[in-house]
């Protein structure tokens, strides 16, 4: 049987794939409307299309996180063992971080929605 995530997952990367993609969205969408409201022609196309990019770009970066969050809940052991974390165990090293990379994709999951409600409820640049 295909498996597309994989069965455990035991780096620490994991715990920072929330954040940077949270991160890297913020800079996208922000940069971009930076240059877009000084320079609208550099671009080439207005600012519904400007809207629709940060849309799909928001779509794309939740899909991102939510992989990672499944990926956390697999290694926390899909919530069976109640934190604290904190017997110098491998299995309880495991599960402290998945359980932190959930809680902080939780974190960044909420931070990309308020990056990208400004994209939603404005609808041009000021001059």
């Amino acid at each position: 049987m295909l498996r597309l995530l994989p069965k455990e997952v035991e780096s620490l990367w994991t715990l920072f794939t929330a954040p940077v993609v949270w991160a890297g969205h913020f800079l996208l969408c922000y940069v971009v409307a930076a240059i877009f409201c000084e320079k609208p022609d550099f671009l080439g196309f207005d600012f519904a299309n400007l809207r629709v990019a940060i849309g799909i770009l928001t779509l794309l970066s939740l899909s991102v996180i939510v992989v990672s969050a499944l990926l956390a809940w697999r290694q926390w052991g899909f919530g069976a063992g109640d934190p604290p974390h904190d017997d110098p165990t491998r299995r309880d090293r495991l599960h402290f971080q998945g359980y932190a990379t959930l809680l902080l994709s939780g974190l960044s999951f909420i931070a990309v929605i308020f990056t990208a409600l400004p994209a939603l409820f404005i609808d041009g640049c000021l001059r």
